[in-house]
């Protein structure tokens, strides 16, 4: 069975999971010795604490057991939710710019001549109701992200207040002014909402790099949302530190033909590409997602095609360091990868 098949079907109902791929070492290219195994969040307990830590941390990780056999382990995540309360100026490129990151936004506004898909093509769900209505037809999870730039302070009331009586999601922003932030914290605060909660909501929002243009705007809030998503340490959410594609979880699921499978075990230094992006190859060359490009991905074709059709696996150590230095690339490190013959794996459950 195709193990990514089982695992697109995970994912519609879990924000993550994680892969394990065991393979002993002692017997290097025997893939009918390796199995995967797919495990949910809540399958999980602190008596799998490496395995937990992969899917907190939101990061591949090798590990060898004390069978000495190595063990991958692979955190996947649904595409996370970008939702824009308001439709206006500032949505229109926020909407592009967020699509082209990864994220499936979801845009509310009230008004028809705002929320519609002619306007936004890009998202995946818009929403013509009043903000407070739309909230039952959101439902909210913990890692969603969420962008107040409504037209208005009263319009962002609404917003904020129905957001802070649900369970605190993983980034919240607003957008305004110093004052007219202040302002409407402190009628919230006067409503009976934490003052501590208020305090962790974004606002005003985006990175300070002096934005002044709608597109602007929308650089300096997608870079702060990414940051949260990348880099913050934001206790009870999960973190996606992974460099998988989520277009390649759905295109793995539908793969019939032969071909093998690369995928970025781990990296030092400046490599291309990180822990996690993966690579198709197919017997006639064609290939789709990148572990790099350049001679990162020419120096495992060979070996790709090679294991085609023949249930075997090959992890291949690269050092990018010396051809950086030779051709002035920006890029250097080295990488760990995984060369798998991808119809010929094994899912266990």
């Amino acid at each position: 069975m195709n193990p990514y098949s089982l695992l697109h079907q995970k994912l519609k109902d879990n924000r993550a999971v994680l892969m394990e791929t065991r393979f002993p070492l002692r017997r290097q290219g025997q893939l009918f010795e390796t199995t995967k195994k797919i495990y949910t969040e809540e399958e999980l307990t602190k008596e799998n604490e490496p395995y937990l830590s992969a899917l907190w941390d939101g990061v591949p990780k090798v590990l060898t057991d004390p069978s000495g056999d190595m063990v991958f382990l692979e955190p996947f995540f649904q595409k996370e939710r970008l939702i824009l309360f308001g439709g206006g100026h500032i949505a229109l490129p926020l909407t592009k710019m967020g699509a082209m990151t990864g994220f499936r936004v979801t845009v509310v506004d009230d008004r028809p001549s705002f929320a519609n898909t002619d306007r936004f093509p890009e998202a995946e769900e818009v929403i013509c109701d009043e903000f407070s209505h739309a909230f039952e037809r959101l439902q909210i999870g913990p890692n969603d992200f969420l962008v107040v730039i409504t037209r208005g302070h009263r319009h962002d009331e609404v917003c904020l207040r129905e957001i802070l009586r649900l369970p605190e999601t993983i980034y919240t922003g607003m957008i305004g002014s110093k004052r007219r932030v202040a302002t409407v914290f402190e009628y919230l605060k006067q409503e009976g909402f934490e003052a501590e909660r208020i305090g962790r909501i974004c606002s005003p929002i985006g990175l300070p790099i002096g934005s002044v243009t709608p597109e602007e705007i929308s650089i300096s809030i997608l870079a702060e949302v990414i940051k949260r998503k990348r880099k913050d340490a934001v206790k009870s959410f999960l973190i996606n530190r992974s460099d998988m594609e989520p277009e390649q979880i759905p295109r793995l699921a539908g793969v019939k033909e032969p071909c093998s499978l690369v995928t970025i075990m781990e990296t030092k230094g400046s490599a291309p590409r990180n822990a996690g992006a993966k690579m198709v190859v197919y017997e006639t060359g064609r290939i789709e997602g990148s572990v790099g490009g350049g001679c990162s991905e020419s120096q495992v074709m060979h070996t790709a095609r090679q294991i085609i059709g023949t249930s075997q696996w090959k992890v291949i150590d690269l050092d990018l360091s010396q051809a950086a230095e030779e051709d002035g690339m920006v890029c250097g490190g080295t990488m760990r990868l995984l060369v798998e013959d991808f119809l010929g794996n094994e899912i266990m459950q």
